[in-house]
């Protein structure tokens, strides 16, 4: 189970198989319910098959009995073997074609199983708040995602393929062994306590390495994730070395998980065959003995012995079905704990449909707190942007600016007091409909994996190509877009890596101006650039910006000074807001900051000019 920052809780290490656990694994078998044709006929091919199996010894039995009964001629016997082969040889073509048939309907059962299961688990998720994912490592989550789902179809797919057949050996087998002769098959299944002791010894290992191993092959990948996500931050420390080590001890330990894993199988695998072994060797010294004494035909007890083979062989295949049946267990609880993680925005029941949005946005009284033992980032905020206005935010780093504009799209629920959007709290409003409303421009621009028209389309799915290239003329983006090698048909890369700066977030108001939204978010749109892109990105925001409600987050008070209202935030409260001239005037918290940063500015100015005078 996940904890709170990404790690892992332990989890029960318990070999009992409880009721929770079975239910647990009825519902991961529900997932069986749409592919139960393929169910059906995949569970019959098999359990026509291992019955077929079980004619071999038979027919063997038949011929032996024929060939060494007394007085048999030579021409009979013969003929009896040729029968005997043909009937063989059209029992083996008739099997074959039902394990051909079993290992089709079944194998595309289980691809079938989890498609629909990635799917859905992939649908919940990516449906959940933004907290979830705050709170958990991205490669933990995609662990879940895949290895467990993996481990999930085995259970629902080869397991149960070998549980039937395996079932029916064991059941027919021993019909088989009690009509063929009775006193052995008694003192064979004296061997079977000891195996099923064994096996309960060996189940409670198995689970507890087991769930170890997920739990640190998950950790490994969350590590390989953050490195490789963050792959220029680590290279510019030149941290490649201290990664390699840090995934290196993760991987050693998740090797070290399974290598306890390994050394139970090597005991316990060895250990049943043995227990086999013993048990064949005791059968055949008393089924000799019944056939020196006339007891018992020869090939009666050639026969016995060789479906006391298959009972043997499927009790351990038994044993081993347990162990992958803990494993599954361990898989369906991780997966399903995602699956029954729920959302902490609640939906509303009826949510209202607003019509002629217009896009005033208050903050009545709001407080808010991460609920991480931190104290309040929003105390007692009141704020009305209305229609078209452009409201900038100001404030030291931790303020609260960038939470007070995430509880405008609810990505987090106040704590008290509410947000507003033409007069309907935001939490009365469907989640879609609202963040439908609301065009947002980071500081960092997160691209997709694809070409600029699908990075830009991104903004409304729907539209045309001449809407697109419409939206990136107005972004100012339709330039360089143009010089690029394949144009808007150009692949930039994960998370955009092959545009700069300035590009990517050109790219990112295109998207904006597609999408046409109400309201408008800009965190620290322009202050990662350089002084010509953040030109170019400046114009652009100038068209983005008209006719809409706009928020603004800057550190450069240049970029805020033609707002309509700036609002300056301090440990959570607004403690002063106004036009630029009127908050300068007033001598206050927004004047030291602008005086602040005017002088550094000024002094950086001064050493990149006296830096190239001297180059």
């Amino acid at each position: 189970m996940f904890s709170r920052r990404g790690g892992v809780h332990e989890t029960r290490q318990d070999s009992r198989i409880t009721s929770s656990d079975w239910a647990q694994l009825r519902r991961a078998f529900s997932f069986l319910r749409p592919h139960r044709a393929s169910l059906i006929g995949g569970v019959a091919a098999v359990a026509i098959s291992g019955g077929l199996a079980l004619l071999f010894p038979l027919l063997i039995r038949d011929l032996l009995n024929s060939a060494f009964a007394p007085g048999a001629a030579v021409n009979s016997a013969a003929a009896q073997l040729n029968r005997v082969a043909l009937i063989l040889l059209g029992l083996m073509l008739l099997q074959a074609f039902f394990n051909y048939l079993r290992m089709f309907l079944l194998g595309r059962m289980g691809e079938a199983v989890v498609a629909d299961m990635r799917k859905r688990v992939f649908d919940h998720l990516i449906n959940l708040s933004v907290r979830f994912f705050e709170d958990r490592k991205t490669g933990e989550i995609t662990s879940r995602l895949t290895a467990d789902i993996a481990t999930l179809q085995g259970a629902v797919s080869l397991q149960l393929a070998q549980f039937v057949n395996q079932g029916v050996t064991l059941l027919g087998g021993m019909a088989v062994l009690l009509v063929l002769e009775w006193r052995l098959t008694l003192l064979m299944l004296a061997v079977i306590p000891a195996l099923v002791v064994a096996a309960a010894f060996f189940s409670r290992g198995l689970r507890r390495s087991s769930t170890a191993f997920q739990d640190d092959l998950a950790s490994a990948n969350a590590t390989a994730d953050e490195a490789i996500t963050s792959i220029r931050v680590v290279k510019s420390f030149t941290a490649e070395g201290w990664e390699a080590e840090r995934y290196g001890a993760a991987i050693e330990r998740s090797f070290q998980s399974a290598l306890v894993r390994v050394k139970l199988r090597a005991y316990f695998i060895p250990a049943v065959i043995l227990g086999m072994s013993l048990g064949l060797a005791l059968v055949l010294w008393y089924g000799g003995r019944l056939a020196v004494a006339g007891a018992l035909q020869s090939g009666d007890l050639v026969a016995f012995l060789l479906i006391t083979v298959f009972v043997a062989g499927s009790i351990g295949t038994f044993t081993d079905l347990w162990a992958q049946l803990q494993q599954a267990i361990g898989a369906s609880k991780r997966i399903f704990e995602l699956l029954d993680e729920a959302s902490d925005l609640p939906e509303a029941q009826e949510p209202v449909r607003l019509t002629n949005v217009r896009g005033e946005v208050r903050l009545e009284d709001v407080t808010f707190g991460y609920g991480r033992g931190g104290d309040a980032v929003l105390r007692g905020v009141s704020l009305t942007a209305r229609p078209g206005e452009v409201v900038a935010l100001v404030g030291h780093s931790g303020a609260g600016k960038s939470t007070l504009v995430s509880l405008v799209s609810r990505f987090y629920d106040v704590t008290s007091g509410r947000v507003t959007l033409d007069g309907v709290d935001v939490r009365d409003l469907a989640t879609a409909d609202l963040r439908g409303l609301i065009g947002l421009v980071p500081q960092e621009t997160q691209l997709f994996s694809g070409s600029v028209m699908e990075n830009v389309r991104y903004g409304r799915p729907g539209a045309t190509d001449a809407a697109v290239k419409a939206a990136s003329v107005a972004a100012n983006a339709d330039g360089f877009i143009a010089a690029l090698p394949q144009g808007y048909a150009t692949q930039v890369g994960e998370r955009g890596v092959m545009l700069s700066g300035g590009q990517r977030q050109r790219l990112a108001i295109a998207r904006a101006l597609l999408k046409d939204p109400k309201i408008l978010i800009l965190d620290e749109a322009t202050s990662s650039l350089d002084s010509e892109s953040e030109s170019l990105v400046q114009a652009a925001l100038e068209v983005l910006m008209r006719g809409r409600t706009t928020f603004v987050i800057a550190h450069r008070l240049a970029t805020v000074r033609r707002a309509d209202r700036i609002v300056v935030l301090a440990d959570g409260r607004i403690i002063e807001s106004g036009t630029h001239d009127e908050l300068l005037e007033a001598r206050g918290a927004y004047a030291d900051l602008y005086e602040l940063q005017f002088k550094r500015d000024t002094t950086a100015n001064l050493v990149t000019g006296s830096a190239g005078g001297r180059g």
